[in-house]
């Protein structure tokens, strides 16, 4: 299904780009958030339209691209926008956000496809590079600024940064490890417990069952001991 972005969507196009998508993706999500339309016909033909319209405030010459290009360098875009406490932004910046406010602050037109930036994400300070024309780049300086508030200097925001890094990746847990021998003594000893038999524990074995195999084995002694004197007193058989 074919359709018209709207608004600016990550890893599928920016506003303007006619788009084929699956009908439930634009039914159920890109239509309902009024971030496309329905390419039609007549839609369509309102999208060039507009392509034409802006192509001719463009720089069409390197010449004029040198100029657009030495106006840039002498701008800084801003931008307020709704962040949290690492410094996230409550959605983003996009490049067909910058190309308005570009359009905005100077009257320049350049082409959002040629803002070589990915949607911003965080507050900060910024060099967006853009190509006006072919073979002529510049980079724009952009601020990106909490509502109501200004940028920290740029230590804080690597700090911030790295919390929200941290926060979002914690570590495993220890692993528990068991009491020593010299705690267990130490437990044992206040329980009242006798110390051999709860150091015998702690190593893992079982005194009751060596006691009872130490038992058995006097037990099967003292009975070879019992039998070998009868085996002595019987008489040889008697042979006639």
């Amino acid at each position: 299904m074919e359709v018209i972005l709207l608004a600016d969507v990550e890893k599928l196009g920016l506003r303007g780009d006619v788009v084929d998508v699956a009908r439930g993706y634009a039914r159920n999500y890109l239509l309902p958030r009024h971030l496309a339309q329905v390419a039609t016909k007549g839609a369509l033909a309102d999208v060039r339209r507009r392509e034409e319209l802006r192509a001719r405030h463009e720089a069409r010459t390197a010449d004029q691209a040198e100029t657009v290009a030495a106006e840039l360098r002498k701008t800084v875009l801003r931008f307020e926008v709704k962040a949290g406490p690492t410094g996230a932004l409550f959605g983003s910046v996009t490049p067909s956000e910058i190309a308005d406010e570009i359009w905005r602050a100077k009257k320049i037109r350049v082409d959002r496809r040629k803002i070589g930036v990915d949607p911003i994400k965080r507050i900060g300070r910024y060099e967006i590079p853009i190509e006006v024309f072919q073979d002529v780049q510049v980079e724009v300086k952009t601020l990106v600024v909490p509502e109501g508030g200004e940028l920290p200097p740029e230590e804080e925001l690597a700090a911030m940064a790295a919390a929200e890094a941290a926060a979002e990746s914690p570590e495993a847990p220890p692993e528990h490890e068991g009491p020593s021998i010299d705690e267990i003594l130490a437990e044992a000893e206040a329980a009242g417990i006798d110390a051999e038999v709860a150091a015998v524990e702690a190593e893992g074995t079982d005194p009751a069952g060596e006691t009872d195999q130490a038992d058995e084995a006097d037990e099967a002694d003292e009975a070879d001991e019992a039998d070998a004197p009868a085996a002595e007193a019987e008489p040889e058989d008697e042979r006639p």
